[in-house]
Formats: C-alpha cells, sequence, structure tokens
C-alpha cells in the first residue's frame, strides 16, 4: 500500500428506510440551542447523538443532562465521552429551572453522566435540580433518568426518593448476556434492584426502564428481561432500535423492523405494564410527556381514581 492509497474505512450497515429521519432545524431549534448555551447547560439529545432532536427541540422538549457532559464509564453504546469529570456546578440547578421555565414545560426529563468519583454518584445534585425545578416551576412534573450509582445506590436511591420525582427512570439497556460487552461497567440485577427499591420506597413513584434491540439478543431473553422488569414492578417499558454512533462502537446486529416492534409491544402489554413505547426510534425521552400523562391516566383507571 503506497502513501497514495486511502486506508479502508471500517463497515457500517445502511439504516433501512424507516430509522430515517431528518436533521434538525428551523428558528425554535435554533432557539432551544442557544437558551441550552446561554445556561451553561448540556443535553443528551446531542450528546448521545439522538435521532429525535429535530422534533423534540421543534417542540421546545429537551432532556437535560446534569453534572457535565463527561462520563467515568465507557459503555460500548454511548457517544457521551469518557474521561475525568470537572467539579459539579452549584448554579447548574437554578439554571435547569430557569430553562424549564423560558421553556414553558410542562414535563421535564433530567438525566446525568456517571459520577463515579462523587461520594453520592451525583445522587445530591439530583435532588437540587428537582427542588429548584419544584420552587421555580410548581406545575411542571418531573421525570429523572439516573445512573446506577454503583455500590452506593441504596444511599442515593434513598435520597432522591425522598425528593419525590414524579418518575425514576434507570435503563438496562440490554440483556443479562450482553452486558460484559455492552454495559462493563454495570450490573444487570443491581439495576434491577435499584429499581426496586424505588417502588419500595414510595410505591406512588412511577418507575420506567427501557432497552435497545438490535444488539444481538434473542427474542426470549427480550421477553425474559420483562418478565424480571415485572418482578421490580416496573410501571413503564421502552424499547428502541440501537444505531451506532461511531465506528468505535458496538456494531449495530440487525435492524429490527416496526411489525418485530409491535409484537414486542403486545407481549409486554400482556405482562401487565402500565405503559409500552416500542419502536425503532424510541428512546427513554421521547413523547416523554405525553406518555406520563397516559401512564397517569392507567394507573387512575385501575385504581378507581377519578381526577378533578
Amino acid at each position: 500500500m503506497n502513501e497514495m492509497t486511502p486506508l479502508p474505512r471500517p463497515e457500517r450497515t445502511r439504516k433501512p428506510d424507516w430509522i430515517r429521519v431528518k436533521a434538525p432545524t428551523g428558528k425554535v431549534v435554533q432557539e432551544t440551542r442557544a437558551l441550552m448555551r446561554s445556561k451553561s447547560l448540556t443535553t443528551v439529545c446531542e450528546e448521545a447523538a439522538c435521532p429525535n432532536i429535530g422534533e423534540c427541540w421543534s417542540k421546545k422538549h429537551a432532556t437535560v443532562m446534569i453534572l457535565g457532559d463527561t462520563c467515568t464509564r465507557a459503555c460500548a453504546f454511548c457517544n457521551v465521552k469518557t474521561g475525568m469529570p470537572r467539579a459539579v456546578d452549584p448554579m447548574e440547578p437554578q439554571h435547569v429551572a430557569e430553562a424549564a421555565a423560558a421553556m414553558g414545560l410542562n414535563h421535564i426529563v433530567i438525566t446525568s453522566v456517571d459520577r463515579d468519583d462523587l461520594p453520592d454518584g451525583g445522587a445530591r445534585q439530583f435532588v437540587k435540580v428537582i427542588e429548584a425545578i419544584r420552587a421555580a416551576n410548581p406545575t411542571t412534573t418531573i421525570e429523572i433518568l439516573t445512573p446506577d450509582f454503583r455500590n452506593k445506590h441504596e444511599a442515593a436511591v434513598e435520597m432522591i426518593v425522598a425528593a419525590r420525582p414524579d418518575v425514576y427512570n434507570h435503563n438496562l439497556e440490554t440483556v443479562p448476556r450482553l452486558y460484559p460487552t455492552i454495559r462493563p461497567g454495570a450490573r444487570y440485577y443491581a439495576s434491577l434492584r435499584l429499581l426496586e427499591s424505588v417502588k419500595k420506597l414510595d410505591p406512588s413513584i412511577f418507575t420506567k426502564s427501557g432497552i435497545m434491540l438490535g444488539l444481538g439478543e434473542e427474542r426470549l431473553e427480550v421477553h425474559q428481561v420483562m418478565d424480571d422488569m415485572r418482578s421490580a414492578d416496573i410501571d413503564f417499558l421502552t424499547m428502541g432500535q440501537y444505531l451506532q454512533p461511531t465506528p468505535k462502537h458496538a456494531k449495530v446486529i440487525d435492524f429490527v423492523t416496526p411489525k418485530a416492534f409491535d409484537g414486542f409491544a403486545a407481549i409486554a402489554r400482556a405482562k401487565g405494564f402500565l405503559l409500552v413505547a416500542s419502536s425503532p426510534l424510541t428512546r427513554s425521552s421521547y413523547h416523554a410527556g405525553d406518555d406520563f400523562e397516559r401512564m397517569r391516566a392507567n394507573r387512575d383507571a385501575k385504581l378507581g381514581v377519578v381526577r378533578a
């Protein structure tokens, strides 16, 4: 090979038509991006290269990622950068509350990077953000998507549950067999226990978890994850197609068809979840506000509750 010969590019699987989306454009998208920058906030929409960013941002929906933009883990599926994070920003809770007010959000989703470097894993910052949003926007419902708080989840979860978010989400991401290669820094059953402990501490808080399909999981393995989630009393299951962020990340083994996603959804509903979102483009916070209203209505109907 001489100097002029181009290096071979890593093979990437071509996306099917049902997974293609338009690039984020438009005035509202630009305004949302400008607002986040003005408040020194990070969004998982950008950091994780979410395919729905154009649709969500055009509706002024954004998922705020607290505790910085650098993760202490290096999961094979995730596009968030890995390294030593900066110090926690004491103004971050106030900035998140101000952004929620400026966007007029009825429902907000707050997530974070893993912060294994912090004694509480970042749990106290989640509490401060919840409190700041409630003080500034008392009618806004709050959904959090936390890391697993490895080796400290009991104290961390107790702290966050006491702040009473409306929805507590923590994603299992994939089936147990694939954890060593896809989510090596985490433990499947530890994540299940985290979600189970939320319900034991406060049964009124909705719990939510999601998995990605297309990483080589078997159909019966997905069914078993559903059963495990129901055993942990998880209310809401999300399932979406895994997309390879860069050639360095885990490869897409297969693109699961919309029909197959519908089939998984039917099975999940039969297993007793209050709500199921299952499609190639489903992500944890996609349509989160509308889904929260549907989930609450489903629980009210199940319990015979009539809201004024």
